[in-house]
């Protein structure tokens, strides 16, 4: 579902104090009924376990495969328009106590980078010729009692052409990428117990 910027703009995340710099573009959150305040790790475990970015349905991959191809021939996508190079990472911004925080080895088939985890929060981040992007995945209460996940956009178009592109893109990202995502990752959530060890769901069953 939707929600509005103040969703995420409202809550004491960290990323707020790394990157004042960047646009909040998009917010969206994914019920997780039954989820207490620690179940933030469960749910990215089950995520990934249920395929992640990597494992989605054909109108989302065909609309991924269209992009990519279109970055390979007009050079959106190429090495210096990236990370360390058109941009400077996230990561050499991080205070002390986040930089070794990055679960390097949980990363998935994205061209995400990841940027640091805590408790409560996991960040990602992508450097193009159109754009930087952060995606920020939070664990927020909710008025129920309960917890949900919210994944916010956060962006810095490079120039007017960035604008024009994250302007051309918003209809594919509302009615197809996250309404995809969002089966996607309820379903993971909902089927926990069968995508991960039963110690890793320990969390989840107290809540």
């Amino acid at each position: 579902m939707k929600l509005p910027r103040t969703a995420h703009t409202d809550r004491p995340w960290r990323i707020h104090e790394i990157a004042p710099d960047f646009e909040v573009e998009d917010v969206w959150s994914f019920r997780t009924p039954g989820a207490g305040p620690d179940d933030f790790p469960v749910m990215l475990a089950a995520m990934r376990a249920g395929g992640g970015f990597a494992n989605q349905p054909p109108a989302v991959r065909f609309l991924f495969a269209v992009r990519w191809k279109l970055g390979a021939l007009l050079g959106w996508d190429g090495s210096r328009a990236g990370l360390g190079t058109r941009v400077r990472p996230l990561r050499d911004r991080l205070p002390d106590d986040l930089r070794e925080t990055a679960d390097d080895s949980a990363a998935d088939a994205t061209p995400f980078s990841p940027v640091y985890d805590l408790p409560d929060e996991s960040v990602r981040e992508l450097a193009n010729k159109t754009v930087h992007t952060l995606m920020h995945l939070g664990w927020a209460p909710t008025g129920d009692g309960g917890h949900e996940l919210r994944m916010a956009v956060l962006v810095k178009p490079n120039g007017r052409f960035g604008r024009l592109y994250m302007a051309s893109i918003a209809p594919f990202r509302h009615l197809v990428v996250y309404p995809a995502l969002t089966r996607q990752w309820e379903r993971a959530w909902r089927n926990r117990a069968l995508l991960l060890p039963e110690d890793a769901t320990t969390t989840s069953r107290r809540g």
